[in-house]
């Protein structure tokens, strides 16, 4: 029976026996063969569907892990600052640890309600501050400096520990790493956290190869592609919406020891990704988890993978009911009609 992540690889994990495990039993999720992107590709192309976690997103292999650490440590407050996904996931695991209080700091009018409805059932104390995301993240990183409360956003260590067991998954599964790995790029932590997993894995043995990192932005919240901070970045793909990434410098050192790049994608390639996920593989995500698609897709006009033969991961980061009205916005409206045979035969082309 599956338990959670800290357990299936509690030897790749800084646990002991005295750390008392917070676990939703995350992990463990869907690694799906996508036929009709592997056909437009031409390589075999794979979705690490985390949308299926407890909370919804991949932020809980790491809040175990942290929650988990902070509950070792004697603390009795947590706080993170987020655009929903570390929200939701900070609360629940707060809450499963049957000790822990959390506060949760928000950009105002940023965040979708899917998310933060989670935080506020889940009993976090919700703060929206006037500023963005990267105002909310110094603001706890102040605060927690200054007092006795353990910040769990990606810059604690113990969460990157804990998303890269999403790599040892990948592996698990394939039988050894991909040729490549495609992943939405935000705060930056889930692709060094990715690329940590697979040369730990690589170096353990169990997997013979290492695949090339291929992180994606958002056009209007792309740093690391500029080099330079963006003050008011703005993008659909709320979970992404950031100007400057905590793990900026880690996420180059992913990009360039992988021999891989980071580049980015626009609201609009985003949006066809999203609606072909939907459409074309029966997988539901939030518009920042097709960044990853929309990025496979731009590189394959540019021929990227021109003459390339191997397969492709691409991790889809959250579900698609975190953020549902960006699919009411971008759907056909159900038809009314009187309940009628002859009328509804006719409408769907009988």
């Amino acid at each position: 029976m599956w338990t959670g992540i800290i357990q299936h690889y509690r030897d790749f994990l800084p646990v002991s026996n005295k750390t008392p495990i917070v676990t939703l039993q995350e992990g463990n999720t869907p690694l799906l063969l996508s036929k009709s992107l592997s056909q437009r590709v031409g390589l075999e192309v794979y979705l690490k569907y985390e949308g299926l976690n407890p909370t919804g997103s991949f932020k809980d292999r790491g809040m175990t892990m942290a929650i988990s650490k902070a509950l070792e440590k004697g603390a009795r407050c947590v706080m993170c600052a987020s655009t929903g996904n570390t929200s939701a996931s900070a609360a629940a695991y707060a809450a499963a640890s049957g000790a822990l209080k959390c506060i949760v700091l928000v950009p105002e009018g940023s965040i979708a309600l899917g998310k933060l409805a989670q935080a506020l059932i889940h009993q976090a104390k919700v703060i929206a501050i006037k500023g963005n995301f990267d105002d909310a993240l110094t603001l706890v990183k102040t605060i927690t400096q200054k007092y006795p409360v353990e910040l769990v956003n990606s810059i604690n260590p113990f969460r990157i520990e804990g998303q890269k067991t999403a790599s040892f998954e990948v592996c698990d599964r394939l039988g050894d790493a991909p040729e490549y790995h495609a992943i939405p790029v935000g705060n930056a932590g889930n692709i060094t956290a990715y690329w940590q997993g697979y040369q730990e894995y690589h170096n353990s043995g169990r997997a013979k190869r290492l695949p090339k990192m291929l992180g994606f932005q958002a056009s209007g919240a792309a740093p690391i592609v500029r080099g330079k901070v963006v003050s008011e970045p703005e993008t659909i793909a709320t979970a992404i919406r950031i100007g400057n990434p905590a793990s900026w410098k880690k996420a180059l050192q992913a990009r360039d020891e992988s021999k891989g790049l980071i580049d980015e994608v626009t609201d609009q390639e985003i949006l066809e990704a999203y609606k072909r996920l939907a459409g074309d593989s029966g997988v539901f995500v939030e518009p920042a988890s097709a960044a990853s698609v929309a990025g496979i897709l731009k590189l394959h006009t540019q021929g990227y993978f021109q003459n390339k033969r191997g397969r492709i991961v691409c991790t889809l980061t959250g579900h698609g009911l975190k953020d549902p009205h960006i699919a009411v916005e971008n759907i056909e409206k159900p038809v009314s009609l009187p309940p009628d045979m002859d009328v509804i035969l006719k409408a769907i082309g009988f």
